[in-house]
C-alpha cells in the first residue's frame, strides 16, 4: 500500500474514532429537566432485597480510580476530586489546532469558579513523552493558573488513553494528524460521584457558556443531598 493510501487510511480511522466519541452520548440518557442534568454512560439494573421486597437500583457508569502527576510534581488521584464537581479534557501542549482554543475557553471556566473550592479542573496530556512536569509547569505559568484549582496531568500513556475511554472521549496517536495526535475537543462535566453529567464543545464559546451555567445545577444537587 502506498504512503499516500496509508495516510488516507489513518486519517479515515482517526475521523471515525472522533465521530464515534462524539456520538457515544446519543445512546445514553440525555433526559434532562430545568433543574437537573442527565447521567451519561452505560447503566445496569441491580436487584436487592429490602424488608423482604425486591428493589431495583440503577448502577451508573462511573469514572474509575486514577493516578497521575500534575505540573507541580504532585500525585493526583481520585481523592483530589472526592466530594467535588470537576471539568476535564484532553490536550497536548504542542497542539497546533484546537488546543489553544480549548485552553482559552477553559480559562473562562477557571475564572468563573476559581474561588469555589467545590469545583476543580483536570486537563490530561495525551503526549506524556513530551509533556513532562517541567513542560506542564511552564504551560501553567503562561496560563497564569493555580495548581490546586487546575491540574495539568501527565503520566503513563496507556493509563491516560484508558481514562479517556471512560470519559467517552477520543484520544489517540495519529501520524497523519497535525501534531501527531487526534483527540476530542470536548469538556466533560463530572459530578461528586464521578458520573458524567455533561459534555460540551471546548472550542465553542456558546457551548462553554452552557457548561458554566450547568455547574450550579450540580452544586445545588450536592446541597440538596446534605439536607
Amino acid at each position: 500500500m502506498s504512503k499516500i493510501n496509508n495516510i488516507s487510511l489513518r486519517n479515515g480511522l482517526a475521523a471515525a474514532a472522533l465521530t464515534l466519541a462524539a456520538t457515544a452520548f446519543s445512546g445514553c440518557d440525555s433526559t434532562t429537566t430545568q433543574n437537573t442534568l442527565p447521567i451519561y454512560g452505560e447503566r445496569e439494573p441491580v436487584e436487592r432485597t429490602v424488608n423482604g421486597e425486591t428493589v431495583v437500583d440503577t448502577v451508573y457508569h462511573q469514572i474509575p480510580d486514577f493516578a497521575f502527576v500534575n505540573q507541580d510534581s504532585q500525585r493526583v488521584t481520585q481523592e483530589a476530586v472526592a466530594g467535588k464537581i470537576y471539568v476535564t479534557d484532553f490536550f497536548f501542549t504542542s497542539c497546533p489546532t484546537i488546543c489553544p482554543k480549548m485552553k482559552t475557553q477553559m480559562l473562562r471556566v477557571y475564572e468563573a469558579y476559581k474561588d469555589n473550592p467545590n469545583v476543580v479542573l483536570l486537563s490530561h496530556s495525551i503526549d506524556p513523552a513530551h509533556d513532562t512536569v517541567a513542560v506542564l509547569k511552564d504551560y501553567a505559568d503562561r496560563l497564569g493558573i493555580e495548581t490546586e484549582k487546575w491540574h495539568l496531568l501527565t503520566g503513563n500513556k496507556d493509563s491516560i488513553y484508558s481514562i479517556a475511554e471512560n470519559y467517552l472521549a477520543a484520544a489517540r496517536e495519529d501520524e497523519g494528524a497535525e501534531g501527531g495526535f487526534s483527540h476530542s475537543g470536548d469538556f466533560y462535566l463530572i459530578d461528586q460521584q464521578r458520573r458524567i453529567r455533561g459534555h460540551y464543545n471546548g472550542t465553542e464559546e456558546e457551548d462553554v457558556d452552557r457548561l458554566i451555567q450547568d455547574i450550579p445545577l450540580l452544586l445545588n444537587e450536592k446541597k440538596d443531598e446534605k439536607k
